[in-house]
């Protein structure tokens, strides 16, 4: 999966760029970007509009969002945003200049870090259940040819005991979780940590993604972070729901297709996010929101209600705009498609209730 993703001839290094092979939220509307808009006007205040706002998008394909916040941004907002696209693909040719481009996170960050649909492709072993156990999934790369490999390593199989069990969990209430407290952890002791508390056996079902890389990785996202917020948007899933066969797949040219590790397309995996938000907790020792797009957007703004028809009569251009805005948001809250997504945010150094809209 790293070879194909991110490797010389990999998905996301060479060729158009996700856009061209499959629609996220970043490309389907600018209510996207105007929602998100306000979740920066609202760190920009928790953090008294200071002079210098740090707006860093992980995972930014060809800095679409990046441009969408600037160009939507008030005069006096956007002189202080410093906005900078992590990426590994090279630099757009007609990218603005006031974009910083870069393949690292950068540290120290005050102000608004963006991970949309970054996660799902951070790269994950799969494991499968057999009678024996668990084994780790072998996948020729350029056939896509499945076979059974060994047992997974003892760091492995503490995730998966903890975070993908064998029976579902009590469902539980995917609203806010209070900051655990205790030391910050370094990356040993995070992978050290994933399998303390909870979980008997050893899986859920035929096929697990096995998720502690992604952990980590938001952890060190996460700790990039002095003073604001770290916002994570994906398809994801929960400890009391995971999905039995896992979610491992492709999509290339707008279409689903079978995930074949041979760089032609992308290879992705929905994200154990109640994981990874343990993971980003222990480094920002602060309570954090887990919610779904659904309900964050509509707190930002975006309802998807259509406008009232005594609208068209008075401003049938006005009513034209509205109903366009209203079908875009419908999209993007839509709980069988994007509205699915899970929206983690995880403060540090200020309150959440100062960066969460209500």
């Amino acid at each position: 999966m790293e070879q194909a993703l991110y490797g010389p001839e990999g998905f996301f290094v060479s060729g158009a760029g996700p856009a061209a092979h499959f629609r996220t939220s970043v490309h389907a509307s600018p209510v996207f970007a105007a929602c998100l808009l306000r979740q920066l006007e609202a760190v920009d205040a928790a953090l008294g509009h200071p002079d210098r706002l740090d707006l860093v998008d992980v995972g930014a394909g060809r800095g679409e969002l990046l441009r969408a916040l600037l160009a939507q941004a008030a005069p006096d907002l956007a002189a202080r945003i410093r906005p900078v696209a992590v990426e590994l693909s090279p630099r757009p040719p007609d990218l603005p200049p006031e974009i910083d481009w870069r393949t690292d996170i950068p540290d120290g960050i005050t102000g608004l870090l963006l991970a949309t649909e970054w996660l799902d492709n951070v790269p994950v072993d799969v494991a499968v259940h057999t009678p024996a156990g668990w084994r780790l999934l072998l996948v020729n790369p350029k056939s896509g040819e499945e076979t059974l490999g060994p047992p997974p390593s003892p760091t492995d199989t503490a995730w998966l005991t903890h975070w993908w069990p064998p029976t579902p969990a009590p469902a539980p209430v995917i609203k806010e979780f209070a900051a655990a407290e205790g030391p910050d952890q370094d990356t040993n002791s995070l992978i050290n940590a994933v399998g303390e508390g909870g979980g008997e056996g050893e899986g859920g079902g035929g096929r697990a993604e096995i998720g502690w890389g992604r952990d980590l990785a938001w952890a060190g996202a996460v700790g990039r972070v002095a003073r604001g917020l770290a916002l994570a948007v994906d398809y994801g899933h929960l400890r009391h729901s995971r999905p039995v066969d896992g979610t491992l797949t492709g999509y290339r040219g707008g279409r689903q297709v079978p995930p074949v590790p041979d760089g032609s397309c992308d290879v992705t995996a929905h994200v154990a996010m109640d994981s990874v938000a343990s993971a980003g907790e222990r480094v920002a020792r602060c309570a954090y929101s887990l919610i779904s797009q659904r309900e964050a957007l509509r707190a930002l703004g975006a309802d998807g209600g259509r406008p009232p028809l005594s609208l068209a009569s008075r401003d049938p251009a006005g009513y034209l705009r509205a109903l366009a805005a209203a079908s875009a948001a419908a999209e993007l809250t839509d709980p069988a498609g994007l509205g699915g997504h899970l929206w983690l945010r995880q403060p540090v150094g200020v309150a959440l209730d100062a960066v969460v809209a209500r």
